[in-house]
């Protein structure tokens, strides 16, 4: 996973999740980063070889400062 990219008022994150993840279980895995971490879903891309990598996102605040980005 790379570090936090901060653009503005948001801060980003991108993670690549392997051809075997299901898309259910991307998604899964993703509603609980946004439930714990206030991230959001900003930008999947689907390979052909079935890799898939996502930008979350959220907005920065004092509050997510300390909070850690996602465990994929």
């Amino acid at each position: 996973m790379t570090e936090a990219v901060v653009e503005g008022d948001w801060e980003y994150r991108r993670l690549q999740l392997p051809p075997g993840v299901s898309r259910i279980s991307a998604a899964i895995q993703l509603s609980i980063q946004a439930e714990f971490s206030g991230w959001e879903l900003s930008n999947v891309r689907l390979y052909a070889d079935g890799t898939r990598r996502v930008w979350l996102r959220r907005r920065r605040s004092l509050a997510t400062a300390g909070v850690p980005g996602p465990s994929l």
